[in-house]
Formats: structure tokens, C-alpha cells, sequence
């Protein structure tokens, strides 16, 4: 089984939400349905960047990764030409 490390950003207001999943697609609708508490007054949201992993371990590793500091300035500095365009 595969999993994902994804990064949705909010375009109301600009900032990312990290999490990790066995099934993207599923995901991202419940967090456009508003099944997930945490990102449901941030809509609407986009997937700006997303990761594969082999295993759970790594996906949950990676998501906590990119949830710190080190991890958000990751994110920032591989997106800037996406987020200065």
C-alpha cells in the first residue's frame, strides 16, 4: 500500500495545512466536503504539493517533518516559484 504526505494551501488564508493519507483523491474530498475539522473554515483549499512514501511509518515521519520549522521552511523555499507566480 502506498501512502502520501500532501500540503494543501488555504486561499482564504494563504497558510498550508500538512497531513498524510492511503488515498489521496478520498482526502481531498472530505477536506472540500468539510469533513475535516481542522482545514473546514479555511476553504477553499489546493494541493500545492504532494509526496509518495511506501510505508505509514514514513508518510507519518515526513508529515511531521514538514509540520516544523525545518519542514515549513522546506516547503517555502521548493514552492517559491509557485508562490511568487
Amino acid at each position: 500500500m502506498k501512502y502520501y504526505t500532501y500540503v494543501l494551501q488555504s486561499k482564504s488564508d494563504s497558510n498550508f495545512y500538512v497531513g498524510y493519507t492511503n488515498n489521496l483523491n478520498r482526502r481531498l474530498e472530505e477536506h472540500k466536503n468539510e469533513k475535516v475539522r481542522s482545514t473546514r473554515n479555511r476553504l477553499p483549499l489546493e494541493l500545492v504539493y504532494w509526496e509518495g512514501c511506501l510505508n505509514q511509518r514514513d508518510a507519518i515521519k515526513r508529515e511531521k517533518y514538514l509540520k516544523s520549522s525545518w519542514g515549513k521552511r522546506y516547503i517555502k523555499n521548493r514552492l517559491s516559484n509557485y508562490l511568487t507566480g
